[in-house]
């Protein structure tokens, strides 16, 4: 990788690894494996740009027993928007079989499962694979900054359980539990540039579109209603 080199050579020691040893699933926009890729090629907008390079995600939104939404700021040395807030985990699958099986998500579910215990501690009992239910994709693209971006075909999976936390602080620099209210509020700060907060652009796009219509099914128990795995929804930051 000769770019690697140079101007990366600031790059924080874990996320580096994470860059050139996760294989990252490449996909069609129907959803389609097409080919797999280094998440440091994905995330590259030269790449995204020349090569259209559109990877496999997910984005996980867990909700405790109140009906409060588990957040995370991103750690300061996360390559693609660091310090901005976020649903509770956002990752990839990687191209490995088990995060490869088609058959009810069930990859996607997997790697959140992954993503949960090595992002934020969550336990494995405490996020069953089976607990997770997809609700919808969407498909955008959105550049961090000059390098480096996003061009991603999000799963997002809704999960409510009270879980263990034990953040980890090469992932995460700060986590909280919100209500309605509470997430309105921290728009609004992000809307107006105070306190320096930023939101990640899939949640924004997923809070705009979804969240609060889904949230209502998470509290009446009634989430099926809405579920839509079939429509794949190209959205624009």
């Amino acid at each position: 990788m000769a770019a690697a080199a140079g101007d990366d050579a600031g790059m924080d020691a874990v996320q580096r690894r994470l860059m050139f040893e996760d294989e990252c699933i490449l996909v069609d926009e129907q959803d389609n494996v097409v080919g797999h890729e280094s998440k440091y090629n994905c995330h590259l907008m030269e790449k995204i740009e020349s090569e259209n390079l559109l990877h496999r995600a997910f984005s996980v939104f867990l909700f405790n027993s109140k009906y409060e939404l588990l957040l995370q700021q991103r750690s300061a040395t996360k390559v693609t928007f660091p310090l901005v807030w976020t649903n509770t985990c956002c990752s990839h699958p990687l191209y490995r079989e088990s995060e490869l099986i088609q058959e009810n998500y069930l990859g996607v579910r997997n790697a959140a499962q992954r993503k949960l215990l090595d992002e934020l501690g969550i336990p494995a009992e405490d996020a069953p694979v089976d607990q997770f239910t997809p609700v919808g994709r969407m498909l955008y693209k959105a550049p961090s900054d000059g390098k480096w971006g996003e061009h991603e075909l999000d799963s997002i999976l809704i999960i409510v359980r009270d879980v263990k936390l034990q953040p980890n602080p090469d992932e995460v620099a700060d986590v909280k539990y919100v209500n309605r209210e509470q997430l309105k509020e921290l728009i609004q700060k992000a809307d107006a540039g105070e306190d320096g907060v930023k939101l990640s652009p899939w949640f924004r796009l997923i809070v705009d579109n979804f969240l609060m219509r889904w949230w209502d099914h998470v509290e009446k128990g009634t989430l099926s209603e809405v579920v839509d795995m079939e429509t794949i929804h190209k959205l624009k930051e």
